[in-house]
């Protein structure tokens, strides 16, 4: 699977729902970036928590965008092999197969 292809069709559905809902879209957006903001946990912390919680509900997606915005915030292979480990250990087995797929994803965004 390619993450660059799957996250441009995630981008796309995503598009055609905000055209369809766009005030649940702008509240949804305004959200994010309220809770993005550096506060007492900077972003990158705070997108390693975002992505403990897209692993073990098991969502493609959310790792798709969260590990790639850990990529663009310069997280560390090793940053986000110890927070994959945190996350295998609280969600068990399906969350070591989760963390697999952010640790593929992790590696074809950082070589974007």
């Amino acid at each position: 699977m390619s993450w660059n292809e799957f996250l441009k069709e995630t981008n796309a559905n995503i598009a055609k729902l905000q055209a369809e809902s766009p005030d649940t879209m702008a509240g949804f957006n305004a959200m994010g970036k309220a809770a993005k903001t550096n506060g007492a946990l900077d972003e990158k912390t705070k997108e390693f928590i975002a992505l403990g919680i897209a692993i073990v509900t098991r969502c493609d997606s959310c790792i798709g965008f969260h590990v790639k915005s850990l990529v663009r915030l310069k997280a560390t292979r090793a940053e986000l092999c110890e927070a994959l480990a945190m996350a295998a250990y609280m969600g068990g087995g399906p969350s070591i197969a989760f963390s697999a797929k952010a640790l593929a994803a992790y590696d074809e965004f950082a070589a974007a």
